[in-house]
């Protein structure tokens, strides 16, 4: 990979650069001049002959369209001086689209930060009830969580549903707020060597079925539960999971990958790995007050929230 990070690319992408701009000169110019052949008849054509009787006419380019062309290229290497778009080089004006999209964010603090300081110092519970803060929460949460967890909320594979109460971490506004900000990393280990074969992987979702009273095989989920035990370290011997470790209920019918036999083998087989990003530097304290405060309405219903 340091092939690519050395300063070679920077020349070469200017030097193609260049040759391209310049090549469609030369290509201009070329279709602009035509020399016609020794010994040609002077009757408008070059002397090429196809097919025995179709001639090429010594016709030029448009004046005008050729300028227009001409003005492209000078617009081009104008832009390339002012502009980075030559490897490394900056441009004499030394604009950059980061610099343009801090500038953006600058403005857009500016004229909706107050909006957002105004909750920043207020109970989420109060934040989540207040009908304005509710509809700037949500179109926060449309705008940067929806990719993930749908517009309605409702998650999909691998993605949380946020409206059914169930949390890895715990559900209080205070503890959303945090998960926002700092994000999550779930990790399940492979557990497949650690219980045995096939079989016994197999009897062991069976149990896990069992345990949240879906259809199981009731003979394997006997087997299964004396193999348990590896689990159980992380969650729970009643299989209740355990909030700070962020290990999910196994009880209350809620996967988050589905709870087929064939999937949970998977799980169990291949373990899982999941992140959520934090949102702290991105969003600011602020934002994600008002976003954490939302997030909470979703399981909950604060009386004074206009619902839809």
């Amino acid at each position: 990979m340091a092939d690519f990070t050395s300063g070679f690319w920077d020349f070469y992408v200017a030097i193609i650069t260049l040759l391209a701009i310049l090549g469609c000169g030369v290509l201009l110019f070329s279709q602009s001049v035509h020399r016609i052949k020794p010994g040609a008849p002077l009757d408008g054509t070059t002397g090429h002959v196809w097919d025995e009787d179709l001639t090429e006419l010594n016709t030029p380019l448009p004046r005008w369209w050729m300028w227009l062309f001409y003005m492209t290229i000078v617009f081009a290497l104008s832009y390339l001086v002012l502009y980075p778009g030559l490897g490394s080089y900056p441009g004499t004006l030394g604009w950059k689209s980061s610099g343009a999209y801090q500038e953006e964010l600058k403005r857009a603090d500016a004229d909706f930060g107050p909006q957002f300081a105004r909750y920043a110092h207020q109970d989420l519970k109060a934040v989540a009830a207040d009908p304005q803060a509710h509809a700037i929460g949500e179109r926060l949460f449309l705008t940067y969580c929806a990719q993930c967890h749908g517009s309605d909320a409702r998650g999909n594979k691998g993605f949380p549903d946020l409206t059914d109460n169930d949390w890895l971490h715990g559900g209080t506004p205070e503890i959303i707020k945090t998960t926002i900000m700092k994000g999550r990393h779930g990790q399940m280990p492979p557990m497949g060597a650690a219980l045995g074969s096939d079989a016994d992987i197999e009897n062991v979702a069976n149990y896990v079925k069992s345990l949240s009273g879906a259809t199981s095989d009731p003979i394997k989920a006997a087997l299964g539960k004396n193999k348990f035990g590896a689990c159980a370290a992380c969650h729970g011997a009643d299989a209740h999971g355990n909030q700070a470790l962020g290990t999910p209920n196994l009880s209350d019918k809620i996967w988050l990958y589905g709870g087929s036999t064939e999937t949970i083998m998977e799980t169990i087989r291949k373990g899982r790995n999941n992140t959520m990003p934090a949102f702290e530097d991105f969003l600011g304290n602020d934002k994600v007050h008002v976003l954490a405060a939302y997030v909470w309405s979703l399981s909950n219903q604060p009386a004074t929230v206009a619902r839809k």
